[in-house]
């Protein structure tokens, strides 16, 4: 590879990790799903370049690192919001309480579901 081509794969690269912070700092998942494949044949080609432009990417590894500290926040918001609509469904289903005595208790819940028809 040429020191040109090798600088286009580096700056397309750094591109996309802007684009792709930018769509974890706004929740859109599909855009971030959308740039997957190109990152990993960005970074392949990255792999097979010559030491000597490596020392550049500096700068991209900070922003690498930056964008997975950002994935992993998202991910673990991620099973916060699906552990807490799993207890949402559960206590829909019944409720665990104690009686005065200390012993547990569960009150099944009951959906009620009917069709009313007016004229």
């Amino acid at each position: 590879m040429t020191h040109e081509s090798d600088q286009k794969i580096i700056d397309r690269l750094e591109e996309l990790l802007d684009t792709e912070r930018s769509a974890l700092l706004q929740g859109d998942l599909e855009k971030i799903a959308g740039l997957v494949e190109e990152k990993e044949s960005l970074i392949d080609a990255l792999n097979v370049l010559d030491a000597g432009p490596r020392q550049k990417l500096e700068a991209l590894q900070k922003k690498v690192m930056r964008n997975q500290a950002l994935l992993d926040g998202a991910l673990q918001g991620i099973r916060t919001v699906a552990a807490r609509m799993a207890a949402f469904r559960r206590i829909r289903r019944s409720l665990e309480t104690y009686d005065e005595s200390g012993q547990k208790q569960i009150i099944q819940g009951e959906i009620e579901r009917k069709v009313e028809k007016r004229a």
